[in-house]
């Protein structure tokens, strides 16, 4: 069963900087594709960013430049360094495992950027 657990989010000043954590179990973490979604209440969930197996990234062009996924396979653990946050950056922060079947979210993190 997959099991997704964020760790990482919190309130920051605009300018400022956070990384996300989402530790992964009950699937091969290395194979499956992974990414970052995140969520404003009344809007749609939209991808931040994604990391596929082979490791090749995607970025929306809201966060290019600015953010950073990767993942460590010996930890089982999925990254999404942060910097340079602004006030639009504020939302629900969701891990997501795609194993090409179907996918799965974590119950997400929150993240508020004060001006």
């Amino acid at each position: 069963q997959v099991q997704l657990v964020e760790y990482g989010g919190g309130e920051v000043q605009a300018g400022g900087s956070l990384r996300l954590s989402c530790v992964a179990s009950g699937f091969t973490f290395g194979s499956y594709d992974m990414a970052w979604y995140r969520q404003v209440p009344g809007q749609q969930r939209e991808l931040v960013a994604s990391i596929r197996s082979g490791d090749s990234t995607y970025y929306s062009d809201s966060v290019k430049g600015r953010f950073t996924i990767s993942r460590d396979i010996d930890k089982n653990t999925l990254y999404l360094q942060m910097i340079s946050l602004k006030v639009e950056d504020t939302a629900v922060y969701y891990c997501y495992a795609d194993s090409g079947y179907g996918g799965d979210y974590g119950r997400g993190t929150q993240v508020l950027v004060s001006s």
